[in-house]
């Protein structure tokens, strides 16, 4: 007799990118240039009262990100990554049997996220753009959904929806729906047709937005997520949780990396001014390369994905390979990423 849920039997674990000891990591979407100024001290200060439990209300941080968006307090909560943040609001939303609608591929979570709480998924396949169809996925929405998620821009192709097309979903999404916009990279993106799901849509009472320090903020190792929703969804997911989650040496961090604002945006501007010329070199080889505002870019290679990524660890240079799909490649140094078109091109 099995003691756990034989369900879960079938459920993927979640992959991460890899490390490969002296080898270029460009598997995980992190930025490459060490902490923001004023962190390192900021978190050695705090683990100096590592004994004591940190405040579970993350009182002073979700003020600071409050003040940041202009929203009240009481519509912020904060988690390990905002990936632990999405597994919350599935916790508040679906019983046993209700339906998550959500694009794929796109970030590889969200089908474990559904089956661990229970929840049915819906998938709508990505346009050929390898983009959402926001028309298929409002289509697909039932009296049993509870949740859909967009993904802004998309992990892992990068692919990002417009004002005009996100305006007429969420139009069409019915009130009793959460929309989940998922803005993990809503720091590199520079087209000015992709919205701020905060300023667009945050006066919406079934709009939530998602966003962590851990990819522009430079605080991966340290899994600082944050929410912005309406006071009532707020208080429920603050409901469940895990408490003292975001730690003491997190809350640290966050606080000083808040205050790096300047030096985050230079080199946010680095990154992407290494995407354009990265994903322009790339092209000559690979013209499929879609469009991407994130940090990253998606070879939709196929089959041929892990042929790809082998190539690549042989130069030095780890990427991360979805198989049967296609390659995510994060955007690195300029020497890191010389490297990696050394290794293609």
């Amino acid at each position: 007799m099995s003691l756990t849920r034989p369900d879960l039997d079938a459920l993927p674990p979640y992959v991460p990118g890899r490390s490969v000891p002296g080898a270029i990591k460009l598997a995980s979407n992190e930025v490459p240039f060490g902490p923001l100024p004023g962190v390192v001290e900021a978190v050695t200060a705090a683990v100096t009262n590592m004994h004591r439990y940190p405040d579970m209300g993350v009182t002073e941080l979700r003020g600071r990100i409050a003040d940041r968006l202009g929203v009240d307090p009481e519509r912020v909560a904060t988690g390990c990554g905002s990936v632990a943040l999405c597994d919350h609001l599935f916790r508040v939303a679906c019983l046993p049997g209700d339906e998550a609608v959500y694009s794929w591929r796109s970030f590889e979570a969200y089908p474990i996220i559904s089956a661990t709480n229970a929840a049915t998924s819906v998938r709508i396949p990505n346009t050929a753009e390898h983009g959402h169809d926001l028309d298929a996925m409002a289509a697909a929405i039932t009296e049993r959904t509870r949740l859909v998620i967009v993904c802004n821009p998309n992990n892992p192709t990068g692919t990002a929806v417009r004002k005009a097309e996100l305006d007429a979903f969420i139009d069409e999404v019915p009130g009793n729906v959460l929309v989940v916009l998922d803005e993990a990279y809503r720091e590199f993106v520079t087209d000015p047709d992709v919205p701020d799901g905060l300023v667009e849509y945050g006066d919406r009472p079934n709009v939530v937005v998602l966003r962590t320090l851990s990819k522009a903020w430079g605080l991966a190792g340290l899994r600082v997520g944050y929410l912005i929703g309406s006071p009532d969804v707020v208080a429920a997911v603050r409901k469940v949780v895990t408490p003292f989650s975001t730690s003491l040496a997190a809350q640290a961090a966050a606080l000083a990396a808040l205050d790096a604002g300047a030096e985050m945006q230079r080199r946010v501007d680095v990154v992407v001014a290494e995407r354009s010329r990265v994903v322009d070199a790339v092209r000559k080889v690979y013209p499929e390369v879609p469009e991407t505002q994130a940090n990253f870019f998606w070879l939709p290679l196929g089959d041929k994905s892990a042929e790809f990524a082998a190539t690549c660890e042989r130069a030095g240079v780890i990427v991360r390979a979805f198989q049967g799909d296609g390659v995510r490649v994060t955007i690195g140094t300029p020497q890191e990423n010389d490297a990696l078109l050394s290794a293609i091109l």
